[in-house]
């Protein structure tokens, strides 16, 4: 089984359903690693944490909360290479101070071609995906073109 890094994402009105949901598929994700932003990581550790009690170590990396830098932190990652796949559920209802981070987090997660669900239906499809379990290495697009258009 290849252990993947997981990105757990959620706005405050989206937190309650992301911890539905990582109740619901605890058994799969305690079995990689978790990077998450904030309060989020916060609540999905002591979630978990009651979840699996002493038996099983967890590996969850809490970066900053996302409008202090964790979404920077995390589109950070994934130019690294450090990131699999991210479950962000934002709040497409409510207008955030940090916008533009968000939008430049999800703009560099399609640059690097990385599966993203910004809801549960979509989450649900790649936590069940066999691909989730095996070694798997996303195609990316040469944006070298785009790039030598703009060079100065």
């Amino acid at each position: 089984m290849a252990i993947k890094n997981i990105a757990l994402v959620a706005h405050d009105n989206r937190k309650k359903d992301l911890i539905e949901w990582v109740e619901w598929n605890w058994e799969v994700l305690i079995g990689h690693n978790l990077i998450c932003t904030g309060t989020t990581g916060e609540i999905v550790q002591n979630t978990l944490a009651k979840k699996i009690g002493g038996h099983k170590h967890l590996s969850l990396q809490r970066l900053k909360s996302g409008p202090l830098g964790g979404d920077q932190q995390l589109g950070a990652k994934i130019v690294d290479g450090d990131v699999d796949c991210i479950i962000f559920f934002w709040d497409p209802m409510q207008p955030h101070p940090h916008d533009v981070d968000v939008k430049a987090l999800l703009r560099i997660a399609v640059l690097y071609n990385l599966p993203i669900a910004c809801n549960r239906s979509t989450a649900d499809f790649i936590i069940s995906s066999p691909l989730l379990h095996e070694k798997y290495t996303p195609v990316l697009k040469d944006y070298s073109a785009y790039i030598n258009r703009y060079a100065e």
